[in-house]
């Protein structure tokens, strides 16, 4: 039965692109291939996962179990894993954390989500923390480049509705790990706008004389999304103190921002 629950979320996922419904709606998901370390065939996982910078997180909780999850069996074996994020596919190598490492971020899961530590106290092995660091990239998997900009796009907007959400469940108190989660939000949108900035913008500018106001604005709305972001982030670096506020009006001129350039690029994109 739990080979068949995690087919049917590995196929939901990949039918939508990273959203699913049920017990991992709404929830930060990735699928996990790996090697059969007995096998050597491959086996895909769904697990839910924390950012953490440059690379991400993932807990061998098996609910509590007392035996290790056999998918952290086959990264010790091979830590060369394939990692679905609904956008991108790409390669990665899994460290599994150990010492004061492990027992720092586990712990910053704990107090993200107290039913990592729920499922500690069921069991007397030590839950294992485990790092998959992006080593070789990959394209999205879309048919046009219109169709990439908007799944890039609903990715930022499914990640910053998480935070929102986040948030306004954590009230006053700003927990460790909801600080990494913004600031990784903030980074990859960061890294975004560059990429377009100084690729696909000049491009579609030298082939589309035309559009010079409609990139003109799209450059303005950057530069006020970075102010946007740079206001987030001072207040995540403080007390966290009107947090929800920032968010709901990165929210509204994000999405402002994303809907005019998918309404004014995607057709040349496609075209």
């Amino acid at each position: 039965m739990a080979v068949d629950f995690n087919q049917q979320v590995v196929d939901e996922f990949r039918a939508n692109r990273g959203k699913v419904g049920g017990y991992f709606e709404n929830a930060r998901l990735i699928l996990l291939t790996t090697t059969g370390a007995r096998s050597g065939r491959p086996h895909t996982n769904p697990l839910g996962y924390l950012p953490d910078g440059d690379r991400i997180l993932v807990i061998g909780s098996a609910g509590g179990s007392d035996k290790h999850p056999d998918w952290y069996h086959n990264l010790v074996a091979d830590p060369v894993a394939t990692v679905e994020d609904g956008v991108f596919t790409y390669q990665a190598k899994a460290t599994v954390l150990t010492g004061e490492e492990r027992d720092r971020l586990f712990a910053r899961a704990v107090e993200s989500d107290p039913g990592w530590g729920e499922y500690q106290a069921k069991t007397r092995r030590v839950i294992p923390v485990v790092a998959l660091e992006q080593t070789v990239p990959g394209p999205p998997d879309v048919k046009s480049m219109g169709e990439g900009l908007r799944v890039v796009h609903d990715a930022f907007r499914r990640e910053l509705a998480t935070i929102r959400a986040e948030v306004a469940a954590a009230g006053p108190r700003l927990g460790a790990q909801l600080r990494v989660n913004c600031l990784t939000f903030c980074q990859g949108l960061e890294f975004h706008h560059r990429v377009e900035d100084g690729g696909m913008f000049p491009a579609l500018g030298e082939r589309y004389p035309e559009i010079a106001d409609v990139l003109g604005r799209l450059g303005a709305q950057h530069e006020r999304v970075a102010e946007l972001l740079a206001q987030l982030r001072e207040v995540v670096g403080g007390d966290g103190d009107g947090l929800l506020e920032r968010v709901d009006g990165l929210i509204a001129e994000l999405e402002e921002h994303l809907t005019y350039e998918e309404e004014q690029l995607i057709p040349l994109l496609d075209g």
